[in-house]
């Protein structure tokens, strides 16, 4: 996993409440275990409209989603996280996400802000022209017309994405006391 400090972009003003799972990628694509190739995927039944926002050339690329409360509920599938780091998304900006959601999004290096309404209804409006910027290092969530939201995360899950450690690196970050210890444990067998 990459380090996360800083997301800077374009957002795509999705807003929706209730975006489960099965509609960021549909239920089809979780035969494979694959991380890529899932992007082209995501928000399908959304990217049916030919005016969607995903396909608007404005927001090309774009790496953060403002979305709607409930964010990522619906069944757990960790391929949704995958479809949105595939698309190019390295932050959802949401008033509420599912627990798996966020854990799932979190273990692939997604940051999850959590945000009133009020501040959602303003980056959506913000999302249409200006690019936000998702800030882990001050906890803020800025645009260039001098909007400052503060958030908050958990510490643990912020260190991890602002070291780049998923599951995997963080247990090798404790490779040398558990050498020692299997070292000990098989001295005393």
């Amino acid at each position: 996993m990459e380090p996360v400090t800083r997301i800077h972009g374009r957002a795509y003003p999705l807003g929706l409440k209730n975006v489960d799972t099965d509609a960021i990628i549909p239920a089809e694509y979780l035969k494979t275990i694959k991380r890529t190739g899932l992007g082209r995927h995501a928000f399908e039944a959304i990217r049916s409209d030919p005016a969607n926002l995903f396909d608007d050339p404005r927001f090309a690329g774009a790496p953060i989603v403002v979305a709607g409360d409930n964010f990522g509920c619906g069944s757990s599938r960790e391929h949704a996280a995958w479809a949105l780091l595939d698309l190019g998304v390295k932050a959802v900006i949401a008033p509420s996400f599912s627990d798996i959601f966020s854990g799932n999004a979190f273990k692939n290096g997604i940051v999850t802000v959590v945000l009133d309404q009020a501040a959602i209804d303003r980056l959506m409006e913000v999302a249409q022209d200006h690019p936000i910027t998702v800030d882990l290092e001050t906890m803020t969530v800025t645009s260039p017309l001098q909007d400052r939201f503060a958030f908050e995360l958990d510490p643990f899950r912020r260190e991890c994405l602002m070291q780049g450690l998923d599951e995997i690196a963080l247990t090798l970050t404790s490779e040398a006391a558990i050498s020692a210890y299997e070292t000990k444990t098989r001295s005393l067998g």
